[in-house]
């Protein structure tokens, strides 16, 4: 780890352990106008609060009960009950014993503070995109444990795609992820933003929060490189945005059997203005300007550095670098026009599950964060919804990874089982008109595809080294 980022994580530690004593000495008992006890709790955890008007009120349709008082939360459909069946079988899910980890500023702390540690071989690719900009791909390639799983019947390793979280910081939870993930069978690579964990800037352009246009040419690149295998995508946190702008945006040419969001800021607006607690506004302000501190003075010339390091806030420093340009300065709505990352929500054609606590500490209560409406009458959208975990952390005892890898990993393969049936129904019935109208439905699996034409190298531009 750089200097700088043991600095970093040192004062990240501290505020974030000022924030969590502020927490304690509030007075026992105290709740929030319309604080309302969770529904499905049991035990010692009935008496438990949560801040805001509950879940109890706002998801009081489609709600279904899981163990550890766990809540699915969707519109009833076919898929929804497979789904609802393996987290029913699910042992992930079952309460553990309590811990000093149960606490949702511990469980934050201890996943965006900890040095992500030694354990992974990563092959690094760069990828100069179309306006010659370069994203970072690292696919993790080891350490390979014997017995490997397979995650389909035709015995091809499934691409995991994982987006950390907006700020570009690579975190535990997902290297986790990832090493459980090929353990399972899965070849998993992370994508990193321009500027992002060592991917250098070669173009005074970042990504904006919701503008999925490097992904898609990254996606793209993935598609040819592994052309017959099936696709899936995890986001951690605030790098929600970008995977849920791409869905939006790509509807049914996504190219994905199955998307997961862990901890997602879904209303992105709302959340910059209302602001964070202050100990997590100060951190993820602080990384962000260390971050772009290296590329100070190649963005000079678009943006004003001088007022983007003065912020004292996430949305100035969000607004100074991308509202506030010098060459094409737009307005703060406009800006979220262009980025909210449901916008095109309607248009998704790819089951989402979004795994979500009703104590997470960044996002705010369920009521706040959660936009109701969308998993009650979508049909893509799924809100498993636990008591504990902070933000992105659901984490266990250790030696046992975090309880959300092993769920999004089961509902990966019930996706992949829920669609080679309907396959093979859909075989059976074959003379059947498709209520469709001929369109490619979104319960299908990709078919084994032949690689695309050799003149697709032509439009990138790769290099690949290796990093332990």
């Amino acid at each position: 780890m750089p200097p700088w980022g043991a600095a970093l994580a040192l004062l990240l530690a501290a505020l974030a352990l000022l924030g969590l004593l502020a927490a304690l000495l509030r007075r026992p008992g105290r709740r929030a106008v319309g604080a309302r006890t969770l529904p499905g709790a049991q035990g010692q955890d009935h008496e438990e609060e949560v801040d805001g008007a509950g879940p109890a009120d706002q998801f009081s349709d489609g709600r279904e009960p899981l163990p550890g008082g766990c809540r699915l939360i969707c519109k009833p459909s076919a898929l929804a009950q497979c789904l609802l069946r393996a987290l029913r079988r699910s042992t992930a899910l079952e309460p553990g014993p309590r811990s000093w980890l149960s606490g949702p500023h511990l469980q934050t702390l201890c996943h965006f503070v900890l040095p992500v540690g030694p354990g992974s071989d990563l092959a690094r690719e760069y990828l100069q995109l179309a306006d010659d900009g370069l994203v970072a791909l690292d696919w993790v390639v080891g350490p390979c444990a014997r017995g490997r799983r397979v995650t389909n019947a035709g015995g091809l390793p499934a691409v995991l795609l994982v987006i950390p979280n907006a700020w570009g910081r690579l975190t535990r939870n997902v290297l986790g992820l990832c090493l459980l993930a090929l353990e399972r069978g899965y070849y998993p690579v992370i994508f990193h933003r321009r500027g992002h964990h060592g991917c250098p800037l070669v173009s005074p352009r970042l990504q904006p929060f919701g503008d999925p246009s490097d992904l898609k040419e990254a996606i793209t690149y993935i598609r040819f490189r592994h052309p017959a295998a099936l696709l899936f995508a995890v986001s951690e946190g605030s790098g929600s945005a970008l995977l849920l702008s791409y869905l939006g945006e790509c509807g049914s040419s996504s190219y994905m059997t199955g998307a997961a969001c862990i901890s997602p800021v879904l209303c992105c607006r709302e959340w910059f203005e209302a602001g964070l607690p202050w100990p997590y506004e100060r951190g993820f302000l602080l990384h962000q300007k260390i971050a772009l501190s290296r590329y100070a003075t190649a963005l000079e010339d678009t943006v004003d550095t001088g007022k983007l390091f003065r912020s004292r806030s996430l949305r100035e420093f969000e607004e100074t670098l991308f509202c506030h340009t010098k060459s094409f300065p737009i307005s703060w709505d406009t800006y979220w026009d262009h980025n909210d990352p449901l916008r095109d929500v309607d248009e998704a054609a790819v089951p989402v599950l979004c795994i979500c606590s009703a104590d997470d500490p960044v996002c705010g209560p369920p009521n706040h964060f959660l936009p109701t409406e969308l998993f009650h009458s979508n049909p893509y959208f799924f809100l498993l919804l636990s008591r504990h975990g902070g933000h992105c952390g659901f984490l266990r005892q250790e030696p046992l990874p975090a309880w959300s890898h092993e769920v999004i990993l089961e509902y990966f393969r019930a996706l992949t089982e829920f669609f080679r049936t309907e396959e093979r129904m859909k075989g059976l019935s074959r003379r059947r008109v498709s209520f469709l109208g001929g369109r490619r439905r979104w319960g299908t699996l990709p078919k084994r595809e032949v690689s695309p034409s050799s003149n697709l190298e032509e439009i990138f531009s790769w290099k690949r080294s290796y990093t332990r």
